[in-house]
């Protein structure tokens, strides 16, 4: 894999083909899920595990699959990595492991995962996978990130709360007044829906004033130098 190629998958990953922004892709969590950044953030690195070592796994067993039952084949491969992940997570952080609940179990059927196994990882290497794998779930990890916390904040002045199911030692930042009332509809589901629809204006509009850029640029260089004098 060449540098061009690692840019590629990164790009598509983290920006153009955003799972959350561009898909739309695993609303399910990314709406129930995000009240708080540390929730966020925590499911999305879950599910950055998940979905590198399955599209490693399915990229290296791709030509002993049959093809007709390559989807039962790929969601016991998901399932096997969920549930180590869920134990993981039961285990060493166990309080955060009660606020995420059923949402841990059901990465198993997340659209996102067995969209990059089918699609990505069935047809590429194992290295290619592996980075596409990263790069998507990096792509959700900030998605949800952004939008738990802007929930968090909107909804309750606070960011970071629940930190301290992660480390012990931290605690979550109160930066609105204490006297803050809260915005009940930023922490429902309606909310999430609306703050995240203007985080895909946002990026609209972040693209379409790139290509505007680009357009200029391209103007620019294609427009005759003018004549000297006397010419």
């Amino acid at each position: 894999m060449d540098r061009e190629q690692f840019r590629q998958l990164m790009d598509n990953g983290i920006w153009h083909q955003n799972a959350s922004l561009i898909q739309l892709l695993g609303l399910c969590p990314l709406l129930a899920v995000t009240t708080t950044l540390v929730n966020g953030v925590m499911l999305s690195l879950a599910t950055i595990i998940v979905m590198a070592v399955a599209n490693v796994a399915v990229a290296l067993l791709r030509n002993l699959i049959p093809h007709e039952v390559r989807i039962p084949v790929f969601i016991l491969v998901v399932a096997a990595l969920v549930t180590v992940v869920d134990l993981v997570f039961n285990a060493y952080f166990h309080e955060l492991y009660l606020v995420l609940g059923i949402f841990i179990p059901l990465i198993v059927t997340n659209c996102i995962v067995l969209a990059r196994v089918e699609a990505f990882a069935n047809k590429n290497p194992p290295l290619q996978s592996l980075f596409d794998g990263i790069f998507m779930g990096v792509g959700l990890l900030w998605t949800l990130g952004l939008l738990g916390g802007l929930r968090e904040l909107i909804g309750g002045g606070t960011l970071l709360s629940g930190i301290d199911m992660v480390f012990p030692t931290l605690q979550g930042l109160q930066l609105l007044p204490a006297d803050y009332p809260g915005f009940l509809l930023a922490v429902l589901p309606p909310g999430a829906f609306i703050l995240l629809g203007f985080l895909i204006a946002w990026k609209n509009w972040m693209e379409a004033r790139a290509a505007a850029r680009k357009t200029d640029a391209g103007h620019d260089q294609a427009s005759p130098a003018p004549l000297a004098d006397g010419a």
